[in-house]
């Protein structure tokens, strides 16, 4: 099973849009996030092309695809826009045939 990993977008479209991309190439079954999907944090400068709802229904097309973690600048309201968890007190686990939750 081959998985991909992406993390830290911060509500990026060129960002997002280079690894939704680089995922259709890639032929994995499974996009990884490791967290900071939507938010840039208080901390940090806007990222180029900041656009988070953009982002949320970009990542929500292949949402079935998705797995991912929380971030440091992820939160509950960020959770809202998305179709897949990242706020959850749980994770999947999977195996060859399943995915396990």
């Amino acid at each position: 099973m081959k998985l991909m990993f992406a993390s830290d977008i911060h509500g990026s479209l060129p960002a997002t849009e280079r690894v939704l991309e680089r995922f259709a190439q890639s032929g994995a079954r499974w996009l990884v996030i490791l967290g900071d999907v939507l938010n840039h944090g208080p901390r940090n400068a806007l990222p180029e092309g900041y656009a988070p709802a953009e982002v949320a229904e970009r990542l929500n097309a292949v949402a079935t695809q998705i797995i991912a973690v929380r971030g440091n600048c992820d939160s509950e309201v960020d959770q809202m826009l998305l179709h897949f968890p990242i706020t959850a007190p749980w994770q999947q686990i999977l195996t060859q045939e399943r995915r396990l939750f």
